[in-house]
This record gives C-alpha cells, structure tokens and sequence, in this order.
C-alpha cells in the first residue's frame, strides 16, 4: 500500500532521504515494517519530486526503487529544501505505470496517498462525478491515488487551505467507502498537510527542518508516531496535531 515521505527544511542531497539512513525508503521498498496487511513490499514504481529556485521536478518510473541503474548518483548530486518521495505498491487490477506512481503534481503542489479506497471503483462513482469533467478526463491513471489527488486539487484550485482540503476529502472518501486506507500527503514547500486513517506515520520534527514519514528512516529517539485519525500540519520549528472527524 505504498510508502512515502515530505521534507522541508535546509538543502539536503537527495541521497539522504532515499538511500543513506539504514531504513531509508529505498529499504523500505522491500523491507518495509509496517505494511499494517497491505502488502509485503513496494516494488510498483517510485517516484520523488523537489522544488526548486525554477519551479518543481519529478522523476518517477514504473519499476522498484532499489533497480533504478541512475537514481543513486541523481540522489547524491541533487540538493532541495523541499522533497516528496513515494514507493508503491499496487491495489491489485491497477495499472503499473510512470503516470500512476506518486507524487502526483501541480504548481508546488507534491502530493502522495498511502492506503486504498474500499470498494474502488463504484464507492466513489458520485465524488468523481461532481468533478470537472475536464478534471477526470485528464487523470494521470485509472486510479484511487490520482483520483483522491484530483479531489484535493480541486479544493485547492477554489480556495481552500491545504489542510481543509485534506480533511474534507478523507471525510468524503470515508463516507462512501468505509474501511478505506486514507494516509494523504501534501506539501507545498512551506507546509506539510498529512492525513492518518488506516496506516503508519511519523515525524522527525526541529527548528529548522521537519520530516514526515511512513515510517521512520533511523532509530533517532526523536522521532514519534502520528496517532490513527489525525491530521498533521507541521513546518519547521511548527506542528499541530488535529482529529480527524469520524465519517
């Protein structure tokens, strides 16, 4: 059911969220510890996103993180302040593709979704269908996570804060589809919005930097778990802790 992780703080090379601590998310890609019954390891495809002083990069493909011939030496000469990285696994009857690994982008927009949508696809018929019409025929891919992205963004695109749009979207999906995995990531390059219902989070939190992660990238006592039903806001030397009200 995916990994994934959103940093801001200080430049810090690529290599130190994907490759360098000894749980990092390339190890988390075949021995993840808390897959919570989704899965065994994530090896769909794998994608991770950086802004920079021009504007924002991904670099995702369809395949395991850990095959990837270029990413190592990408990740040690690519420096950012701001990172989202995923590690998928697929919802069986999904398509492996680029498009469908996150995370899933607009303006400076990262976003990643952890989990699935019970029922995929019927429960959410009438969510999508309150979209734009341009919105879904323009969907990355066929699934949950780009729909659930689709559904954010357009909250944001009319205003909304990025945590409402967080919040009331997990309601929604919740609604419809009870029983759904609905671990949502954004951020923005100043903020960090995630949601917990149904898997892992955690948090590595300073002065200056903020890491948010499905699970924890070291044994560094700091780091502390994000209870079920939550929703995180959290900026460097700035974090709040909200319910998420049961749909």
């Amino acid at each position: 059911m995916c990994r994934h992780l959103a940093y801001l703080g200080p430049p810090i090379p690529l290599s130190r969220l994907l490759f360098e601590p000894p749980h990092s998310l390339s190890h988390q890609s075949w021995a993840p510890r808390d897959m919570r019954g989704g899965g065994t390891i994530n090896a769909d495809g794998f994608g991770v996103g950086w802004l920079t002083a021009e504007g924002l990069v991904r670099y995702r493909r369809a395949t395991p993180l850990w095959s990837d011939p270029d990413l190592p030496a990408l990740a040690a000469s690519v420096t950012a302040g701001s990172v989202l990285a995923a590690v998928r696994s697929a919802t069986v009857g999904m398509p492996v593709t680029p498009q469908a690994a996150a995370p899933f982008a607009e303006g400076r927009w990262l976003f990643s979704h952890n989990g699935v949508v019970a029922g995929w696809p019927a429960t959410v018929e009438k969510l999508a269908a309150a979209l734009p019409v341009t919105d879904l025929l323009t969907l990355e891919a066929p699934t949950d996570a780009a729909l659930l992205w689709a559904l954010v963004r357009h909250r944001l695109r009319l205003g909304a804060p990025p945590a409402e749009a967080i919040a009331e979207t997990v309601a929604d999906v919740s609604a419809v589809a009870p029983g759904s995995r609905l671990n949502l990531l954004l951020t923005d390059g100043e903020t960090i919005v995630a949601s917990t219902a149904g898997h892992a989070l955690s948090i590595l939190a300073g002065p200056e930097s903020v890491l948010v992660s499905s699970e924890p990238l070291d044994d560094d006592p700091a780091w502390q778990p994000v209870p079920d039903r939550t929703l995180l806001v959290a900026a460097p030397g700035a974090r709040q802790h909200l319910p998420l009200g049961e749909a």
